[in-house]
């Protein structure tokens, strides 16, 4: 028996269509809010002078074995050129021309994360107080769709390991111990309890805080220095819904590395389409694609019948 490939189309392009029209979005995908004590982290390019101390940092904290990039196996450098399995932070350099900028990646933590309604089991979970995106092995069952579903590319995974993890900035969660408090106008953590790539930068350029206290400095920096940052535009202030983690940046975010993702945030279509197939139209929708699918293959075998029975016609 086999399955007419144009009415198999035909079929999913009928439950698609059920599923747009089946009434208004999900409460799901409704535009989430970053929470009240959303903390974050704010780059800023102009101030970045490459030296990779908080790369450095961020191994040491969270107990990650350099990674020799183009020196090999001899392991005389860190020189990590991307983010992997043992780096969950890199700086990375823009040069084209006289213009160069640097570049410091890690993990978004997204105000609607895409990897956390991708995650089935939970493994991937937004605090709700924090906003910070976590990570739990123990609920990890290693099928990567967090890494799918990552708009900018994060979550890396331990291929050369028996028993793999998902590797992924956690803005050092494993290191607060204590509430944080104000000072110098922004929300941090007692010295050794904040994320280590921002307790070490020399210039500051890139620090922490909450969301709302670091996006207020952006625009005030902008404000400051009218013409310096790209279209005196803060990246990430709504972008996929809001990040965490902003960017000020002398040159086009694009040409860092940074994606025109558009605001809509990446998982309230999924949301969305879940909703009207499983939601709006409880077990109707679902079971009226697996009748057109059984009809088309009754339909299928009937035809394969009778060309059996003429064939044996004497």
């Amino acid at each position: 028996m086999s399955l007419d490939r144009r009415s198999m189309l035909k079929v999913i392009a009928t439950g698609g269509v059920a599923a747009a029209a089946s009434g208004t979005p999900a409460s799901a995908a409704t535009s989430k809010a970053a929470p009240a004590g959303a903390m974050g982290m704010l780059y800023d390019t102009t101030l970045c002078i490459g030296c990779k101390t908080c790369v450095v940092a961020c191994k040491q904290a969270n107990d990650r074995q350099p990674d020799p990039g183009p020196w090999g196996s001899e392991k005389l450098y860190d020189a990590p050129v991307d983010l992997n399995a043992n780096t969950k932070n890199v700086i990375k350099l823009y040069h084209e021309g006289p213009v160069r900028s640097y570049f410091k990646a890690q993990c978004m933590h997204c105000v609607n994360p895409a990897c956390v309604s991708a995650c089935m089991l939970g493994a991937i979970q937004k605090d709700k107080v924090t906003g910070v995106v976590g990570y739990d092995p123990n609920y990890c069952v290693g099928c990567r769709y967090c890494q799918m579903a990552c708009a900018f590319n994060v979550p890396k995974f331990e291929f050369n390991k028996a028993v793999p993890k998902v590797v992924k900035c956690e803005l050092c969660r494993h290191r607060v111990k204590d509430a944080p408090t104000k000072v110098g106008g922004f929300t941090r953590y007692p010295q050794g309890q904040g994320p280590a790539c921002c307790e070490v930068c020399p210039r500051q350029a890139v620090i922490y805080g909450k969301r709302d206290e670091l996006l207020a400095e952006a625009k005030r920096r902008i404000a400051a220095h009218p013409g310096r940052y790209y279209q005196d535009r803060v990246y990430g202030e709504t972008e996929v819904g809001g990040t965490q983690v902003l960017y000020l940046s002398h040159v086009p975010f694009g040409k860092l590395g940074l994606p025109e993702v558009g605001d809509r945030p990446v998982p309230e279509l999924a949301f969305t389409v879940q909703d009207g197939i499983y939601w709006r139209l409880p077990f109707v929708a679902p079971a009226a694609l697996y009748a057109a699918l059984a009809a088309v293959m009754i339909r299928n075998r009937r035809a394969e019948t009778g060309a059996s029975e003429e064939e044996v016609t004497p």
